[in-house]
């Protein structure tokens, strides 16, 4: 019942404003200056309160439609995707109330419209300055509605903007608020992820690849790695069971690049397994290895020895 108690106050008055006649009929007959403005001031009222109605009614049923789509649960592409457009498409609806609603008052008041006509045929380079002012912000109105369309990312996708790794949590018109991994907010505005590159680690599925780099020795049987990280695997949950792969990528004078492939059903996840992995096979390596841990070679040669061999 909360929900409905500004739509029923709207609803109220309202219906107080277009039926209560005594009052106005009263001031009307009192003086036709004072009546004029209370007219011009019904009007506006009544505007404004039919628009909150209006916006009140709109929020009501993105609410009952979000309900539908849960987004907590793992497999929850579907639900990320229709909550996108019908967050979006509230908030442009609401827009497009406002807008509208502002543009019947001004347009009631005949003092007030005489007087935007005057200033604007008298100052044309206001008209421009505005114009220009308010070619950034419809520029990001429609930005807005590009990616309500397009949909490039949804709401609580995993991306990777800035140099940061975060999650999608608003998108609004004009901006939108990534929550950083580590609780921080980063605030960008819409035009940016239309002008800029950047990652999304959920776009088609939430599933994802995630790679562990270690530098050992050449002396490190390889083969033994790949036994173990089978073993450390089957044992551990995070893993999706997809994806383990070792292989030698690089190798350099003193030692040489093993990368380490698994899968996990998700970003955080992956991000868990990566660091679990790397955990397990240094210490693995520790144990067992040690001598196969990066290391600096250097030859020195007696110089007497070198003398009789010269000889």
């Amino acid at each position: 019942m909360k929900k409905f108690i500004r739509l029923i106050l709207g609803a109220i008055i309202l219906a107080f404003l277009a039926f209560y006649r005594p009052i106005f009929s009263f001031l009307d007959e009192s003086n036709f200056w004072v009546s004029d403005i209370i007219i011009s001031l019904k009007y506006i009222l009544m505007l404004a309160c039919s628009s909150w109605i209006l916006i009140e009614f709109v929020r009501i049923l993105k609410n009952r439609l979000l309900k539908k789509f849960d987004i907590t649960y793992e497999d929850n592409l579907k639900s990320r995707k229709l909550q996108t457009q019908i967050n979006l498409l509230e908030k442009v609806i609401v827009f497009v109330i406002i807008l509208i609603t502002i543009g019947l008052m001004l347009i009631s008041i005949d003092s007030i419209k005489k007087i935007g006509i005057g200033i604007f045929a008298s100052a044309g380079v206001v008209g421009i300055i505005l114009g220009l002012s308010a070619q950034k912000i419809v520029g990001a109105i429609l930005a807005g509605i590009q990616i309500a369309i397009t949909q490039p990312f949804r709401i609580d996708d995993a991306v990777v903007v800035e140099n940061e790794w975060g999650w999608i949590e608003e998108i609004n018109l004009t901006y939108i608020v990534v929550r950083i991994w580590d609780k921080r907010r980063l605030v960008l505005p819409t035009a940016y992820f239309l002008e800029k590159p950047f990652q999304n680690w959920t776009r088609t599925t939430a599933d994802i690849l995630g790679t562990v780099f270690i530098y050992t020795d050449y002396t490190i049987p390889v083969e033994t790695l790949r036994v173990e990280l089978s073993r450390l695997l089957e044992d551990c949950e995070l893993w999706d069971k997809k994806v383990n792969v070792i292989q030698v990528t690089d190798s350099k004078e003193n030692y040489m690049e093993i990368r380490i492939l698994v899968s996990a059903k998700n970003s955080p996840t992956a991000w868990d397994l990566r660091v679990y992995i790397r955990e397990k096979m240094i210490e693995f390596i520790q144990k067992n290895y040690p001598e196969s841990l990066p290391k600096t070679r250097i030859n020195i040669e007696n110089k007497n020895t070198r003398e009789f061999n010269n000889l």
